[in-house]
């Protein structure tokens, strides 16, 4: 998948995920152990969102344990090294062509 198509879902996935009431804190961030695509906040919790998109087959099945256990490890070093001690959880957006879907608390 292109860059560009990966930025396209992204947008989609952050604007779906204010008009349900969550506030956009961060994108695309970094750390050594992998990215999180979207730290999003509703209420006091911190989601941490992972966008899968494609259109000939089911994205979500691209979230493996090992990529889960990347996105775990990012998440610790997110929480530390920005002093939060939040409630949060890891939730999947999936997007095909311009539908969204939001699987929460993906990890339970």
């Amino acid at each position: 998948m292109s860059r560009a198509v990966g930025d396209r879902a992204e947008t989609l996935a952050c604007d779906y995920l204010m008009r349900r009431g969550c506030r956009i804190v961060e994108r695309n961030v970094y750390s050594r152990f992998g990215e999180i695509d979207i730290v999003a906040q509703k209420g006091g919790v911190l989601h941490f969102v992972e966008v899968k998109s494609g259109t000939t087959f089911e994205p979500v099945y691209n979230i493996t344990p090992a990529k889960l256990q990347k996105l775990i490890r990012s998440i610790h070093a997110y929480l530390k090294k920005r002093n939060l001690d939040l409630p949060f959880q890891l939730d999947a957006l999936i997007v095909k062509e311009d539908r969204c879907e939001w699987i929460e608390n993906i990890t339970v």
